[in-house]
């Protein structure tokens, strides 16, 4: 059995090399497999090998890397191994945005926890926004959440700039899968006039732990 977690952080990285290839090593040590995207703006992350070994490389990580301790993920398990090679990769964005400097820790949306999701998405002065892609928001999304129709989430600045103007809402909320898109996402609109920006916190993901099916809207 295997465990699988998936984690991120903004929080600003400076020794992306050494990052690089100590946590290479620690993977291929453990016996841990994924990819680990980091960037100067933060980690983002999908792997997998036994649940003893993912504490370890998190250990391991938050000791040598201090801004990267207490890491919190998602965990779910499987009979087999997902993934073929453990990788780490220095990128730009540690999810490909194309906007240049935003820095959630500064200026991001704020929180909504998903046992308060329904009342605020409910409200009829709150526009809904799902920032997935179009294919996702066909498999499900929320009730009166707009779809942008985008394809990457680059297409999503573009689709805000043509559609959505700040004053036009009193408030916005959006939601992604596990809640990355949507801290770039709602830092973004913040710094572009949009005061009263919420999301979802956690994600679609979180949501689904967190509301009984028979509330889910």
């Amino acid at each position: 059995m295997y465990t699988v977690s998936t984690f991120y952080r903004f929080v600003a990285l400076d020794e992306l090399q050494s990052l690089q290839a100590k946590a290479r090593k620690w993977m291929q040590e453990l016996g841990v497999k994924g990819t680990i995207l980091i960037a100067r703006e933060g980690i983002n992350s999908t792997v997998a090998g036994p649940a003893a070994s993912i504490d370890e490389l998190f250990r391991r990580l938050g000791a040598k890397f201090p801004e990267l301790s207490d890491l919190a993920d998602k965990r779910s398990t499987c009979e087999e191994m997902p993934f073929l090679r453990a990788k780490v990769k220095i990128k730009k964005e540690i999810v490909t945005f194309g906007q240049g400097l935003v820095d959630p820790n500064k200026d991001r949306g704020e929180y909504c926890p998903p046992s308060q999701w329904n009342s605020l998405i409910s409200d009829p002065k709150t526009l809904v926004i799902d920032t997935r892609n179009d294919y996702e928001y066909r498999i499900g999304t929320f009730a009166n959440a707009v779809n942008p129709e985008t394809e990457t989430f680059r297409e999503f600045p573009e689709w805000v700039e043509e559609n959505v103007k700040a004053g036009e809402y009193e408030q916005i909320a959006m939601f992604c899968t596990g809640g990355i898109r949507c801290e770039k996402a709602t830092a973004w609109m913040r710094q572009r006039g949009f005061p009263k920006v919420y999301h979802l916190e956690g994600g679609i993901l979180k949501y689904l732990e967190d509301v009984p099916q028979d509330d889910s809207l």
